[in-house]
């Protein structure tokens, strides 16, 4: 058995509970007001936590396994290893300052007072960067701290910057850059990694199949060639022939960012009947 830690609810919680239910982890009675549930079909147990609790679970081996913003890891201090990048949750942790403010460079922050969630992010940067400047922590509604005059500027987290431009804010500088990772105890045992090695299989199959797709054409047998060297499949197509003498079928996996690029080439070769389809789990 395993212990997994996630977020109860917030920024990364329904991603991750999207993606144990697409790599097949079942459970009974799943809710978001559970502090602990068992997986029926896999020997996996969720621990549902605050955030800024999941490091800590994991550092005391009360969980073997997290998921959990990048972000929050680092800003917990815990040295534990990411064993996975999950591909989601992604946003960047920048300082942004009021839309009229006057900003050259970073010097323009020394002697200035910096609100912020993440003070001690925010300190090493300020640290490395050799500037001198006061750091106010604040829990939440970071953004509305020059407004009020709590701060001149702020440290947060932005992913559209939507609420940043709402607040009359402009971001500045990117400090980092975080998504959603698996972390690992390191008092986990053999049987136990075994365990986590299995449902990280699980998660690559999926995310892995997001990024590609099943496509489907009828194409002249003379232009099977062109059409081949155009399709940027796996290895090559599957070839069928079809009852129209001449013609036959082809099937391959293509990355989905590329066939919009070809399908004009396609097309001109020769293709018709194009069908493009997701594909829900693929092992590579």
């Amino acid at each position: 058995m395993i212990t997994l830690a996630v977020q109860k609810s917030g920024r990364l919680s329904e991603q991750t509970f999207a993606l144990l239910q697409e790599c097949g982890i079942k459970f009974n009675g799943l809710s978001k007001r559970s502090l602990m549930i068992n997986a029926t079909n896999y020997p996996l147990r969720l621990l549902l936590l605050r955030d800024d609790d999941i490091p800590e679970c994991v550092n005391d081996n009360i969980a073997q396994i997290g998921m959990v913003g990048e972000n929050t890891l680092l800003e917990k201090g815990f040295d534990l290893k990411i064993i996975e990048r999950l591909g989601y949750a992604k946003c960047r942790l920048s300082i942004a300052v009021p839309e009229k403010s006057v900003f050259n460079s970073m010097k323009d922050l020394s002697g200035q007072k910096i609100a912020t969630s993440y003070p001690h992010i925010l300190g090493k940067f300020l640290d490395e960067n050799k500037i001198d400047a006061e750091i106010h922590e604040i829990s939440g509604s970071v953004e509305i701290a020059p407004g009020i005059g709590l701060a001149n500027a702020i440290f947060d987290i932005v992913s559209t910057g939507s609420t940043l431009i709402t607040n009359g804010l402009r971001e500045v500088f990117t400090v980092m850059k975080s998504e959603a990772v698996l972390i690992q105890s390191d008092q986990t045992t053999a049987e136990q990694i075994s365990l986590i090695e299995g449902l990280i299989f699980r998660m690559r199959a999926v995310r892995t199949a997001k990024d590609y797709k099943y496509i489907i054409l009828n194409a002249p047998n003379e232009s099977i060639d062109q059409i081949c060297s155009i399709l940027p499949g796996m290895k090559s197509p599957t070839i069928t022939p079809l009852v129209t003498k001449g013609w036959s079928s082809l099937y391959s996996v293509i990355e989905e960012n590329t066939f919009w690029e070809n399908i004009d080439k396609l097309k001109k070769a020769g293709a018709q009947g194009i069908l493009v389809v997701p594909i829900e789990k693929m092992i590579m």
